[in-house]
Formats: structure tokens, C-alpha cells, sequence
């Protein structure tokens, strides 16, 4: 190599952006410089500790050849020996996802040609994460029982949620809206953006609130150290409006809780749960937010003393829908009933408020 060439090639390097902490790399290529402490470690327990990312996705970099050390690519396996230039070239290329049928039963409250509504059970995600492979996450989703089930749904939404028009969480239970073509799809989330669909969900709650009735509006964002949170206390978060009422008080043997009903204007990610949480009032099963894993028995308010009950999902329920159909204009309004889990766990604390909450009808 000549001078010049010589002299280019390290003005180039030298302008790589260079790892010093726990992080992601937001531009490449990135170089990372092996300390004499690192010598001995392998390749891929070396990246981990200096990029936030997991050791699958560091090895998904080598595999893929974006790794190289001493500009030579690098295999998982290699030691290190202190003093070598690693250079990151790129995120790794995740494999293609493809939405695949699965006969999975469905509560189907409404359908016809344009939509149908679905009385989702909780535990079941409505469509594969992000990161998820054809063998893992994307088994049992709600779109995986809807390309089984209709012939056609919408395509607005991409591959990977076809008729997917708003969302509830995995641990959440209810109604929501399937489109099954782009016509009906569009007009569906026109509503919704114009906050012309009505949801009003059910949620028990830990405690007494102050009010019986009140409005949180409070700006929803990723939380910054569980990035698995949302957190209203971020900055620049998005809008978010919940109204709450209350149901009924409950003094019970393993605490005070609420029944609460909550309208949305919103459909922020956890938006319900977050607000709720933000109160001081964690929705019951929501470890992710504060509830605790399971409740005990107070003294003297209960027969067995120290009994302990608890609830395996969140306590959370879409309970009402009202919307305007797309094509003919007539207004749709659909209620669900509690599921039997949840009214086992009213009965579990000794309430008998279930009969109370909205049934199904049309």
C-alpha cells in the first residue's frame, strides 16, 4: 500500500464511530478495541457485554459475516488475545416472517362480509412480535385462527396482520374488530383515528380510588430502563385520555379493590394498565405494572387465615364495542361478558359482582 493510500485508509477508520459503553450502535460500521483485560474471552461473551443486544443476535452478526477482526471475518468460537479491532459492518438481517394458518377454535360474535368481531381470550397475542421466528412466536396468534377461519382479510396492515386494525394485549380478553377487505379496513381506522369507535373495557383494581369517577390524560412513552414497560413519566410521549368509573368498592378478605369500567380515546400501547398504575391502582395480575403475584388472607377476615389467592392474567376485559359499520353506515354495538376467570376470581374474593358486569348481546 502506498503512502497515500495508506494515509486514506486511516482517515477513514479513524472517522468510525467507536463503542466505550453498554449500547447499541447507531451508525456503521462501528469499531470496538479489545482491552488486555478481555484477553481469553470468546468473541461472542465479548460483544454482549459491550452491545445491548442478546447473545442470539450476536451470534446472528458473525453467522451473517458482519464481524470482522483485524478486518478478517471472525467465527463465534475465536478467543480473544487483547489489543484486536473489532469492527461491526451491520445489524443483523432477520429471517422473513410468514402468517401461517392454524385451526384454532374462535369466539366469533359478528360477522359478515366486510368485518367480523372476535371475543378474544387472554393469553393469546394478536399477531407475532418483533424478533419472532416462524418457530417460535408466531404459533397461536389470533391472526394465525383468522387466516384459518375467513377467506379473505384485509392486506392494509402487511403480511403479518392481515385484518389487524387495532389490538388488544396477550393477557387482555374481549372484542375486537376484524377487517377483511382494504375498503372496509380503511374506513374502520379512519374511525378509530377520529376516536368515532367507542371501547369501554373492565378492569379490577388494587385499592380505593380517591374519586369515582375521573379522566387521566397523561402522555405514554417507552419506559427508558424496562424497555418491556410504557411509563407516563418519559418525555415525548404520545397523547393518551382514559375515563374511569367506578363499579363497585370491594372490602374483601385479601384487600380492598375496585371494579372499575374504563372508556379510551385513545389506544396507546398498555395505556389502560399504565393509567391505572400511574393512580397507584394496578390492575390485578399485572406484575409488569405493580400488582403483586398473588394475595393473602388479612387476619381475622377470613376462616382460613394466611389463604392465598391469585390470578394467572390481568384482570382486564373488552367488555363493549360500538362502531359504525363501513359500507352500510348502521351502528354496531356488541357487549361480552366477563369470562368465566375472571368471574371465578370475583367469586374467589367473595364478591358477587359479576352478575352486575355487562352480558353478551347484540
Amino acid at each position: 500500500m502506498d503512502a497515500l493510500a495508506q494515509a486514506f485508509s486511516w482517515t477513514f477508520r479513524s472517522s468510525w464511530p467507536v463503542v466505550c459503553s453498554l449500547r447499541v450502535p447507531e451508525t456503521f460500521p462501528t469499531l470496538i478495541a479489545v482491552a488486555t483485560d478481555d484477553a481469553g474471552k470468546r468473541l461472542d461473551q465479548f460483544l454482549v457485554t459491550h452491545l445491548d443486544v442478546s447473545r442470539a443476535r450476536v451470534q446472528q452478526l458473525i453467522s451473517q459475516k458482519k464481524v470482522l477482526v483485524n478486518d478478517s471475518p471472525a467465527k463465534v468460537s475465536l478467543k480473544l488475545r487483547g489489543g484486536e479491532r473489532v469492527i461491526i459492518l451491520g445489524s443483523a438481517e432477520r429471517p422473513p416472517l410468514r402468517a401461517m394458518a392454524e385451526e384454532i377454535p374462535l369466539d366469533i360474535v359478528y360477522e359478515d362480509d366486510d368485518l367480523a368481531i372476535i371475543n378474544k381470550a387472554a393469553g393469546m397475542m394478536v399477531h407475532a412480535g418483533a424478533g419472532a421466528t416462524e418457530d417460535a412466536r408466531n404459533r397461536g396468534t389470533l391472526v394465525n385462527a383468522l387466516l384459518h377461519h375467513f377467506a379473505t382479510l384485509s392486506a392494509v396492515g402487511g403480511e403479518m396482520r392481515p385484518g389487524i386494525v387495532h389490538r388488544l394485549d396477550k393477557e387482555t380478553s374481549g372484542l375486537i374488530i376484524v377487517a377483511k377487505n382494504d375498503e372496509a379496513h380503511r374506513k374502520l381506522a379512519a374511525q378509530f383515528a377520529q376516536r368515532q369507535v367507542k371501547k369501554t373495557y373492565v378492569a379490577l383494581v388494587h385499592g380505593w380510588p380517591k374519586q369515582d369517577r375521573g379522566t387521566i390524560k397523561a402522555a405514554i412513552s417507552r419506559d427508558p430502563v424496562r424497555r418491556i414497560r410504557m411509563s407516563t413519566r418519559g418525555a415525548g410521549g404520545r397523547e393518551a385520555i382514559s375515563h374511569y368509573n367506578v363499579i363497585r368498592r370491594l372490602d374483601t378478605a385479601f384487600g380492598k379493590f375496585t371494579l372499575v369500567e374504563v372508556k379510551i380515546d385513545t389506544g396507546r400501547t398498555h395505556q389502560i394498565r399504565v393509567h391505572m398504575a400511574s393512580l397507584g391502582h394496578a390492575v390485578v395480575g399485572d406484575v409488569l405494572y405493580g400488582a403483586p403475584r398473588e394475595m393473602r388472607a388479612r387476619r381475622g377476615r377470613a376462616t382460613d387465615e394466611g389463604a392465598a389467592i391469585a390470578l394467572a392474567r390481568n384482570f382486564l376485559h373488552a367488555a363493549q364495542l360500538e362502531l359504525t359499520h363501513p359500507r352500510t353506515g348502521e351502528e354496531i354495538a356488541l357487549k361480552s361478558p366477563l369470562p368465566p376467570e375472571l368471574q371465578a376470581f370475583l367469586a374467589a374474593v367473595g364478591s358477587d359482582v359479576a352478575s352486575h358486569v355487562a352480558t353478551k348481546e347484540s
